[in-house]
């Protein structure tokens, strides 16, 4: 095929007055459409199409590279504005790219980049360079006058919510780019494009047609295609009546390209053919090629229009082609073809007494889109340490790759097969780097080597590095570094096992070392003296203390408290864990009963730890949930004990109610009262829905019931209970669902007058375990609110607490990071089609997110949640209050991300009627601060 001339390509709709601002994200219909090199913050809108262009100010590459207007002698009235300008990433790296963000995981693109030189830089010299998508090569750019313009497009599925088209320096010019568009496609669509496999377009022709090129909105996936004619060869024949697509079309070619289509003038043959363009390593790509057919014309009855199709003189199908009246009927081949030139032939059968026909022809080539990029634990935490401290080296694209000629300046990684590449050596000496020493670096697991010296880093060393397992060597010197270096990194170096270097950091305390103290020895001799009369005064009371409110509970085992007054009293874990302890109050059944209850124990209901649980009727038809102590359970006697001791002494409507027990020999068991709804992450999942989706004001009550029944436990048992194992799994529903938490067999008994409990080892389930309890040991009742915050995020995004992608991610990092961009459509579960108001799920996520702050100190209490979900009811029923409990908002942040969706509660006079308005407000601004496009 012949390349399409410039000037034809150029006739696209001339762009027109409005304009709007960026957004960095899709806009409604999933489109992102950059003009590159376009400056300032607002874009325009095309008046023939109405797609948004949007500026190019940086956001998209991270602030590189230059925006240039093309030399006027190429300009002309019409081409269109977004051709005048470019990007130009001259003196900027070996690799430089656009990120677009905010995309569906697993869903196929199409993207397309433009180009066209104009000699922009004077130098008259158009280069030739590479375009990757991610960390696969998929086109080389080769420019060959200054007024050619060149579209490039691939087909792909994105694996990730963002993906990169990169611009690789060859040596042979400076890489420029004029446009780039993204568009959403049907997965079903292009079978052909897989995940091993993408599509690189060498050609998408509309036959018949003498107009311009046809696009969206004709076309809704915003396709170009552009018209095909030669009047010597071919009759052009067209309708003005709508073409439909049949069923089975997985291409869905637009009514504007079927409604013209060619036949021969003279004869019964079309011939056509290309050659497709050589890859590296890969002289001879694999091609697709789809030729859509579709009869025009009302035949005759005595008519047959009817053909056969060939490549390179072989049938491409067994069956004629027989085109069907205004439906399309695409022809295309399901594997690749591999051949260094093709010839394509319609020729008409020989009962057909009509020419053939053909309305359009899409050609592509595959390429391979299997390289493997960075881990993304890695790729996280090598972006949050570039954002907090600004590195200006070239930190473009994949960290790692592809191969080791682009790994990013200053990184060093390790590659294996068939697993992502991992960072093993980062080196930032003399990069100016401010502030603290970053948490992220503790979550490089790979990192062997890392060279923070010379800079401006203040503040302690993170107790965090010491979770290095593979770090080698640490240099610390020359920055202004306080505090005492970690007691593990202290024990590594003394082992041998880590090369620490920190000298030339003034207030860096180290075992042995002068501390530059100001105090003389005397002073610290008397102080050290007072501190110990301190600790065995402070002894000596808490000892005093202890006893009398031992004596004091003692004397009150045999009382009964009314359960309206929310509290209750128990035996000390001593006494509970004793062989004649179990005094319990309930019913107490023999495994006998229990068998006559369960019936043989037919009917399994759950499965736990402790063993499973079996469906039961009492003799008075009341229906019980057994839970049966399993010989090979991973909790024992103590666990069962604790759990039965609990539930005997703690009475609240959100907690499960224990109807009795059994303690017979061998077998243990602890007989509840039936929740017929099963488990809150069956719900979650839709399983018990058979489908179908919770409400949100339905997650919303749940959400509070289960606030509740924790409150109790922090505030209305004496003393204080810690669950320990919070999750959607703990939490169960009843007829009316109502939410009771449940599974006690790990709760801790706490002194309210301590901040926390000390434990030798740390119990719970991944993904909800607080971070902090697992790196000190100390259990406070901020780490059933960390768990708490975990169950939220599950009730609004509808996913796990740990999201099972090719790469394992917890659900609070994924929410953070999506939350940062302030997009809640990509957080909220979809399947409830958007029936719920936006500001109840803003301020939910939000609770969440400050739930799971690492620190304990910044999360709120039980009792500040159950105020802040009682609000989201209200806003979610339509009833505001003035009167907001603003304590919430005051125990800090959970992270500087979430900055840009919590402040507008800065004013803590604020109403809920007030923070409503507010909350769009909020949305808006982080819709429109972020990047490319607005909505």
């Amino acid at each position: 095929m012949a390349a399409t001339p410039w000037l034809l390509l150029l006739c696209l709709a001339a762009a027109a007055g409005g304009v709007l601002q960026a957004l960095a994200q899709p806009d409604s219909k999933g489109y992102i459409t950059i003009d590159c090199g376009l400056e300032g913050k607002t874009g325009r809108v095309d008046n023939d199409t109405k797609l948004a262009y949007a500026p190019d100010n940086g956001e998209f590459t991270d602030g590189a590279g230059t925006s240039h207007n093309i030399s006027a002698q190429y300009m002309s009235p019409s081409m269109h504005e977004s051709w005048y300008n470019v990007r130009s990433f001259a003196g900027a790296g070996g690799r430089n790219c656009y990120t677009l963000r905010s995309l569906v995981p697993g869903l196929k693109y199409l993207v397309r980049a433009s180009f066209m030189y104009g000699n922009y830089d004077g130098l008259n010299r158009p280069p030739v360079f590479d375009l990757h998508l991610g960390v696969n090569y998929f086109y080389t750019v080769s420019i060959s006058r200054p007024d050619e313009a060149k579209f490039v497009e691939v087909i792909a599925v994105v694996p990730d919510d963002f993906v990169q088209v990169c611009l690789i320096n060859t040596g042979a010019g400076t890489p420029f780019i004029s446009g780039l568009t993204l568009r959403p496609l049907k997965n079903t669509m292009y079978p052909q494009a897989t995940k091993a496999h993408g599509l690189v377009l060498l050609s998408r022709l509309n036959y018949g047609s003498a107009g311009g090129i046809v696009r969206y909105p004709d076309d809704p996936y915003d396709r170009l295609w552009f018209p095909s004619v030669n009047p010597v060869l071919w009759t052009e024949i067209s309708t003005t009546r709508k073409v439909q697509n049949v069923d089975s079309d997985v291409f869905e070619a637009p009514s504007a390209v079927l409604q013209t289509a060619i036949r021969p003038r003279n004869g019964s043959q079309i011939q056509f053919s290309w050659e497709p363009q050589p890859q590296p390593n890969d002289p001879s790509p694999a091609c697709f090629a789809i030729m859509h057919f579709t009869e025009l014309e009302i035949l005759p009855s005595n008519a047959v229009r009817e053909f056969y199709v060939s490549l390179n003189g072989e049938l491409w199908h067994k069956d004629a082609v027989t085109p069907v009246y205004l439906y399309s009927g695409p022809s295309y081949n399901t594997v690749a073809s591999r051949k260094s030139q093709y010839d394509i032939t319609i020729n008409a059968t020989a009962s057909s007494t009509l020419p053939p026909i053909i309305n359009a022809l899409e050609v592509y080539s595959t390429i391979p889109t299997t390289n493997l990029g960075t881990d993304f634990a890695d790729v996280s935490a090598i972006m949050e340490i570039k954002a907090k401290y600004k590195v200006r080296a070239n930190w473009m694209g994949d960290p790692c790759g592809p191969g080791t000629v682009m790994v990013w300046e200053t990184l060093t990684c390790s590659y294996a097969i068939a697993s992502p590449p991992r960072i093993t050596r980062l080196d930032l000496s003399s990069r100016g780097l401010n502030g603290d020493i970053s948490s992220s670096f503790a979550n490089l697991k790979a990192i062997e080597y890392l060279n923070l010296s010379n800079n401006n880093l203040v503040g302690p060393v993170p107790d965090s590095l010491s979770e290095l397992t593979s770090l080698t060597i640490l240099d610390l010197s020359d920055n202004k570094l306080s505090g005492s270096i970690p007691y593990e990194l202290i024990i590594r170096v003394r082992d041998g096992s880590l090369n620490l270097r920190y000298e030339n950091n003034q207030d860096l305390c180290t075992e042995g070392s002068s501390c530059h103290l100001v105090k003389r020895k005397s002073e610290l001799a008397m102080y050290i003296a007072i501190s110990a009369v301190v600790i065995v005064v402070i002894a000596v009371v808490a000892v005093i203390f202890c006893f009398i409110r031992r004596k004091k509970q003692g004397s009150m085992k045999n009382s009964v408290k009314p359960h309206n007054e929310m509290t209750t009293s128990y035996a000390s874990e001593n006494d509970i864990y004793g062989d004649n302890s179990l005094r319990l109050e309930n019913r107490r059944f023999t495994y006998k009963e229990l068998k006559i209850i369960t019936n043989n124990f037919q009917q399994v209901l759950g499965q736990g730890g402790f063993g499973y649980v079996y469906n039961g009727f009492l003799d008075n038809g009341t229906q019980v949930a057994v839970k049966l102590r399993s010989h090979s359970s991973s909790q024992g006697v103590k666990e069962f004990l604790a759990e039965a001791q609990i539930l005997t002494r703690i009475h609240h409507k959100n907690l499960v109610t224990m109807i009795g027990y059994c303690k017979d020999g061998e077998y243990m068991a602890l007989v509840y009262e039936y929740m017929s709804e099963g488990t809150l992450r069956e719900h979650i999942e839709g399983s018990q829905y058979h489908g179908e989706c919770l409400p949100w004001k339905q997650r919303l009550r749940i959400a509070l019931e289960s606030a509740q029944g924790l409150e109790y436990l922090h505030k209305g048992c004496n003393p204080p209970l810690i669950h320990r194992d919070v999750k959607a799994t703990n939490i169960l529903l009843n007829t009316r669902m109502e939410a009771k938490i449940a599974d006690f067999g790990l709760s801790k008994a706490f002194n309210s007058d301590c901040d926390h409990v000390s434990t030798d080892t740390v119990v719970g389930t991944p993904g909800y375990v607080d971070p902090e309890y697992h790196a000190t040991m100390q259990l406070t009742v901020k780490s059933d609110v960390y768990s708490f915050g975990v169950v939220l995020l599950e009730l609004v995004t509808g996913k796990p607490a740990i999201l099972r992608e090719a790469v394992p991610i917890g659900i609070i990092k994924w929410a953070r990071q999506r939350m940062s961009r302030g997009n809640i459509e990509s957080v909220v579960d979809a399947r409830m089609g958007g029936i719920y108001n936006v500001n109840s799920v803003w301020k939910v996520v939000e609770i969440g997110l400050k739930c799971s702050a690492y620190a304990s100190t910044q999360r709120p209490t039980m009792n500040n949640i159950v105020v802040q979900l009682q609000e989201c009811i209200e806003l979610e029923e339509g009833r505001f209050t003035e009167d907001a409990d603003d304590d919430f908002y005051t125990n800090g942040s959970t992270d500087n991300q979430n900055l840009s969706y919590n402040a507008h509660v800065s004013d803590h006079s604020t109403s809920i009627r007030e923070k409503k308005t507010t909350y769009h407000n909020v949305k808006r601004v982080a819709a429109t601060a972020t990047g490319p496009f607005a909505r």
